[in-house]
């Protein structure tokens, strides 16, 4: 979680049922898909797709963030910029961002708004890869994808609030497993397309690579990089089911190759200039949690930013993102969850603030005591959830001008027993202890030369590298049993002591 980044997130609900049952500009009719040359369905005009993925990019900057790299976001838009210049649609201005996911992924909004994950980044090895990824994405926006899912025969998926569709590039094995495919605040869902939809796109963006001078094998290379990130993680490739929407990374990895031989676009230098410029490019880059978005300490929670600690319950699963961070018991009923909800000193003006809202008057069930020595009011309240009914204790804690929530949730018939542990929580909250922040520690990639006939076993022994041997070979794709070259130039992490959100 992060300090000023608290907005209420716009549904996209309203405007989507006005549209449709209002008679709105979003009937559509037809229009063509680039990839196959076919007429597609739409009810979804151009202006409403734009103003849809407006809203969705204002939600995806405040629930995901984007990386403060003006110089690594400047690089991936023109890589973006070059390659929409060739995209068959044009009436839709393209935007290219680097958010702050740690998991490799990469995906599209409506209205032509782009994203790659920082965590897509530390595996691939050259800017043709990157274009490859970047031009599926493209594709998906080219061929409407996105819209098509809001369609006749799917309206409860539009009242739902499923917004278009954002797409992972990762199998949904991979993106799973790493929380790659989250459910953004506002009923913004990350879901996969279907296999032709991704067939499309991976055919799109082979060619746009090639028009705009890139070697069209970038994306088959990059999707085999993904193919051995997953190997890495689960000791195999997936199985793909009959439910799978994706087709299997390594049918793509075949077929995206054999696209690639198929084009005969007209070779142009690369923005990065040489494969060591592209490495450049990359140095420094966080990898995996950013400690400015707090991080665990096994089960302690610590926001050096924000200088506070919080100890969760031990074995509770933590989750942390930009609005909150939670614990809930594995395969238990209890949840605790943590948020800023406004500036200030005294926790009752967060009380009064939700009496507005509620139109309920709730200060005279409120329970005034200190943590520690910070001003704190709790209220106990029932609730309705999806589960059913559900006990509520809302405890505001002021400190440093901001007014914190730590609210535990419980079915009503299991308060007596997670009681103690909602006390316990709320009574850990205190400003952060040098010691504690001392042991929070920043991973980033660096680029490092090899010696002649060094092993990569060597290389991480010699450089402190926190990735192992077989981490290193599968991002910088090269065997992990063979002999490095002199003057070879390799990514691995380096884990330094955290400073703060100072640039690297």
């Amino acid at each position: 979680m992060t300090k000023a980044r608290w907005a209420p997130h716009r549904h996209l609900t309203v405007a989507l049922v006005s549209g449709l049952f209002l008679g709105s500009p979003l009937l559509e009719g037809c229009a063509i898909n680039p990839a196959t040359g076919l007429p597609i369905a739409t009810v979804v005009s151009t202006e409403t797709e734009k103003t849809l993925g407006k809203e969705a990019a204002e939600q995806v900057a405040q629930a995901m963030g984007l990386t403060d790299d003006p110089k690594l976001t400047a690089y991936v838009q023109a890589i973006g910029q070059r390659l929409a210049e060739q995209s068959p649609r044009k009436d839709v201005p393209y935007e290219f961002h680097v958010v702050e996911m740690q998991e490799p992924n990469a995906f599209a909004l409506p209205g032509g708004y782009i994203y790659v994950s920082r965590g897509i980044l530390p595996i691939l090895n050259s800017e043709a890869e990157l274009a490859g990824v970047i031009g599926h994405e493209i594709g998906h926006v080219a061929a409407r994808h996105s819209v098509r899912r809001i369609s006749p025969a799917a309206p409860f998926a539009i009242v739902g609030g499923i917004v278009g569709g954002v797409t992972s590039i990762v199998s949904p094995r991979l993106g799973q497993a790493l929380g790659a495919i989250p459910m953004l605040a506002g009923g913004l869902i990350i879901q996969p397309y279907s296999r032709d939809q991704e067939r499309d796109a991976d055919k799109i963006g082979v060619k746009l690579a090639a028009d705009s001078g890139y070697d069209p094998a970038g994306l088959s290379k990059a999707l085999h990089q993904l193919e051995r990130e997953e190997e890495l993680l689960f000791g195999g490739p997936r199985k793909a089911s009959f439910f799978d929407s994706h087709p299997k990374t390594l049918e793509r990895v075949e077929k995206t190759t054999a696209l690639a031989k198929e084009q005969h676009g007209t070779p142009h230098p690369p923005i990065a200039a040489t494969p060591a410029d592209f490495l450049a490019k990359l140095d420094g880059l966080i990898v995996g949690p950013n400690p400015a978005e707090g991080v665990f300490v096994d089960d302690l929670f610590v926001q050096p930013d924000l200088g506070f600690q919080l100890q969760f319950p031990r074995g509770w699963e933590g989750t942390n993102s930009r609005q909150a961070v939670s614990a809930s018991e594995q395969d238990g009923a209890g949840v605790v969850l943590v948020t800023i909800v406004r500036e200030g000193d005294d926790p009752m003006e967060a009380v009064r603030d939700l009496e507005k809202k509620s139109e309920t008057k709730l200060a005279d069930k409120v329970e005034s005591f200190k943590v520690g020595d910070l001003p704190a009011a709790r209220l106990l309240m029932d609730v309705d959830t999806k589960q059913g009914r559900g006990t509520m204790e809302m405890t505001w804690i002021g400190f440093q001008h901001q007014i914190y929530l730590v609210a535990g949730l419980c079915p009503v018939r299991e308060y007596k027993r997670y009681e103690p542990t909602f006390a316990s929580v709320v009574k850990s909250f205190a400003p952060l202890r040098a010691s504690e922040r001392d042991k929070i520690q920043i991973a980033r990639l660096r680029v490092v030369t090899a010696r002649e006939g060094e092993s990569l076993d060597d290389l991480v022994t010699r450089t402190g590298s926190a990735w192992k041997a077989k981490h290193v070979a599968v991002a910088n794709a090269v065997d992990s049993s063979a002999a490095l070259k002199a003057g070879q130039l390799l990514k691995i992490v380096i884990k330094e002591p955290y400073a703060g959100s100072a640039k690297p």
